[in-house]
């Protein structure tokens, strides 16, 4: 196969159709729109969401809660991922981020307790859950809350 040979799937690209060319095409004069009403004319049709009069959907459901503007979204490190370090390493946000750990540290980084960790490593994040905390120094490192 060479590139002058692709061709696309069969039935995969279709041609659009031409309109307004003349009575014989089958879509001329009105061109598929039908005599007059809202749907022929220059730029009508109506808005997303219009459902004839009838209350819309959007209006009909109650509106509910609340969501601030300031939330601060965390990256979450479970604790069993941590197990890939070697002993002593002191573990950062920056570190996290080179490895691909996490995406990106501009919200934060919080650790959380989910598996066991067994190797002794000094973390520093931004948030800790308290069981997190806990188990980092039962295996004998340290946290530090940046």
């Amino acid at each position: 196969m060479k590139l002058n040979e692709l061709k696309p799937a069969p039935g995969s690209r279709k041609e659009s159709r031409r309109v307004g060319r003349g009575m014989a095409s089958g879509s001329g004069k009105t061109s598929g729109r039908g005599h007059k009403g809202q749907n022929a004319r220059s730029g009508g049709g109506v808005r997303p969401g219009f459902e004839g009069g009838q209350n819309p959907i959007y209006r009909r459901l109650p509106k509910r809660g609340f969501t601030s503007p300031n939330r601060k979204e965390y990256a979450i490190v479970n604790l069993d991922t941590l197990n890939r370090f070697a002993e002593g390493t002191e573990v950062t946000p920056e570190l996290l981020t080179e490895l691909g750990v996490v995406k990106d540290t501009k919200s934060g980084i919080k650790i959380l307790g989910n598996g066991e960790l067994q190797v002794k490593l000094s973390v520093k994040a931004h948030k800790f859950s308290e069981t997190a905390a806990e188990k980092i120094r039962a295996a004998g490192g340290a946290t530090e809350v940046i």
